[in-house]
């Protein structure tokens, strides 16, 4: 018995044999194939998943501004910050945000900006079925497309978040899907913070993500996003940048 124990105890000690080298291997692949797995879903240069950008040309001094889960009811006044200074946005709307406020989203068209795609109800979508995922954006195409009177031809994922069938899903609604650059992070940071954020990551191409509502939730408290906006804008023009639409930066026509 005891001699068996020692040819057990010597294996485990022998982390140089075919087994222990066997585990190593399968822990590095299990390892890489986890890391491969967060930047498909993450990852904000990824198109694993679906078509995506995160960036335009770099050509000329442009940056796109763009605004997630409205409209809101604080929307217009965001509206009115934008109008001051002339400058276009991107808002990715929520369709059960548009259902509940469709003259702002309305608004928000008659303005110029431009609109996107940001799902029905603002759910993550990883391990979501494709059925579910196909709903979410269909749903808000139509929300959106009957309110504001245009069809959307961007998405942004909630979150951030891609997920296997998405690919499908945008091919499907005629959507190309939009990360970020740089975000500002108005949910958690005061404002000064968010706007000294989205300055320091403006480049020449840059789409730079803020938000005009939080999920679907009534009245949300964007008032930190507004602020930033405020703070952000003319600093911004002083350094020469000018404020386009995400499908002007990413597919220029001048």
């Amino acid at each position: 018995m005891g001699r068996c124990n020692s040819g057990v105890e010597a294996g485990r000690a022998d982390s140089s044999g075919p087994l222990s080298r066997a585990w190593s291997l399968l822990g590095a692949a299990a390892v890489a194939g986890a890391g491969v797995m967060a930047y498909a879903v993450r990852g904000r240069s990824s198109s694993l998943l679906a078509p995506s950008v995160y960036k335009g040309v770099t050509g000329r001094r442009s940056v796109a501004l763009t605004f997630d889960d409205g409209p809101s009811e604080s929307t217009p006044e965001l509206l009115e910050i934008l109008d001051r200074h002339r400058a276009a946005a991107t808002f990715f709307q929520c369709g059960a945000n548009v259902r509940r406020l469709p003259q702002v989203a309305r608004e928000v068209a008659s303005a110029g900006h431009e609109i996107g795609n940001h799902s029905d109800t603002h759910p993550y979508l990883c391990f979501k079925p494709a059925g579910f995922i196909l709903d979410q954006l269909a749903r808000a195409q139509e929300s959106i497309a009957e309110s504001a009177g245009v069809a959307p031809e961007l998405f942004r994922a909630p979150y951030g978040v891609r997920w296997f069938g998405l690919r499908e899903a945008q091919r499907r609604l005629g959507l190309r899907g939009v990360m970020w650059t740089t975000i500002g992070v108005d949910w958690k940071w005061p404002s000064d913070r968010v706007a000294a954020n989205l300055v320091r990551g403006a480049r020449n191409g840059a789409i730079l993500c803020l938000h005009d509502g939080r999920t679907i939730q009534p009245r949300p408290d964007v008032r930190i996003a507004l602020r930033a906006v405020e703070r952000v804008l003319p600093m911004l023009i002083d350094r020469g940048y000018h404020f386009e639409r995400v499908s002007e930066i990413i597919c220029p026509t001048i």
